[in-house]
């Protein structure tokens, strides 16, 4: 009994301390830039900058359908997938557009700009040019799903409404973790201001 005592104590400091590396680690990571242009008690809204992603668009639709084969083929392209086996850094958030058909995209490091891109091995596989644009952006904990983005969508479109601000019928979902990651997860549904 007491070897499985202490069995049981190493495996959970182990995953406690591997879970924290990747904290420190997610601190490090390149983020889409943004300002914070006014903050209200349930959500903020932001000026992104323009900014240069690797997209694929999906015949699927709903996260749960969408998410693992998008994020698939886009790690694919930047852990070395390409025409040169380039490995590209990874950045946050990986952005969902919450269409009808949805689009991944992976924000491409500064660094980099379109001509100096590796081409993906991928045909599915678009660079896509965003421009600068303002987003109110509503956050939630744990772990996303169809259900907690479509509550926090209706829950954000109530507090512009009662706000009195005007919105797009384009919304995102914004993923900030890996999905290896336990602790800390951050998620966001955003959507584009008129």
């Amino acid at each position: 009994m007491k070897t499985v005592i202490i069995s049981l104590a190493v495996i959970v400091i182990a995953f406690t301390f591997v879970q924290l590396n990747f904290s420190r680690d997610q601190r490090n990571i390149e983020t889409y830039p943004y300002v914070v242009t006014k903050k209200y008690d349930r959500f903020e809204i932001r000026r992104y900058e323009a900014t240069l992603f690797t997209s694929v668009k999906l015949s699927t639709k709903g996260y749960k359908n969408s998410s693992s084969k998008g994020f698939s083929i886009l790690a694919g392209y930047i852990f070395g997938a390409n025409e040169r086996n380039e490995k590209i850094a990874m950045t946050t958030p990986v952005s969902m557009s919450l269409d009808d058909s949805m689009t991944m995209m992976f924000m491409v490091p500064k660094k980099f700009n379109k001509d100096m891109l590796p081409k993906p091995n991928q045909p599915v596989i678009e660079f896509k040019e965003e421009p600068a644009k303002l987003l109110a952006a509503i956050t939630f904990k744990g772990w996303a799903n169809d259900t907690k983005i479509e509550k926090y969508k209706q829950e954000l479109k109530a507090a512009l409404d009662s706000e009195g601000i005007a919105y797009s019928n384009q919304f995102y979902f914004f993923g900030y973790n890996a999905p290896y990651e336990v602790f800390n997860r951050k998620n966001e549904v955003l959507v584009e201001l008129n």
